[in-house]
């Protein structure tokens, strides 16, 4: 089996506490010795325009899992999205990916 970067908290002693929060979200055993691949996904209810990656963000993960990985999907930082518009574009460096 190869070694993930994963192996970090997925193995080990000293990461237990890891693995029971990943065992909350459903993973097994078996899922431990997969890669785990992360999905970012801009999806919200709020944004009309986002509505649509809900679908897409499932699609994509059922192909990770079907190709014997495990996806765990999340939303990228939104907490400065509005900063721009609102100081005046002074912290426009600040919008990333959102």
């Amino acid at each position: 089996m190869p070694k993930y970067r994963s192996a970090t908290t997925t193995h080990g002693r000293n990461m237990a506490g890891a693995r029971a929060l990943w065992r909350a979200t459903g993973m097994t055993d078996a899922d431990f010795g997969k890669p785990i691949i992360a999905v970012v996904n801009s999806f919200t209810q709020f944004v009309p325009g986002h509505v649509h990656l809900r679908d897409l963000g499932k699609l994509v993960a059922e192909q990770i899992e079907a190709a014997g990985g495990v996806a765990k999907e999340f939303n990228p930082l939104r907490w400065m999205m509005g900063l721009p518009w609102a100081t005046g574009g002074c912290f426009i460096h600040c919008h990333l990916a959102n």
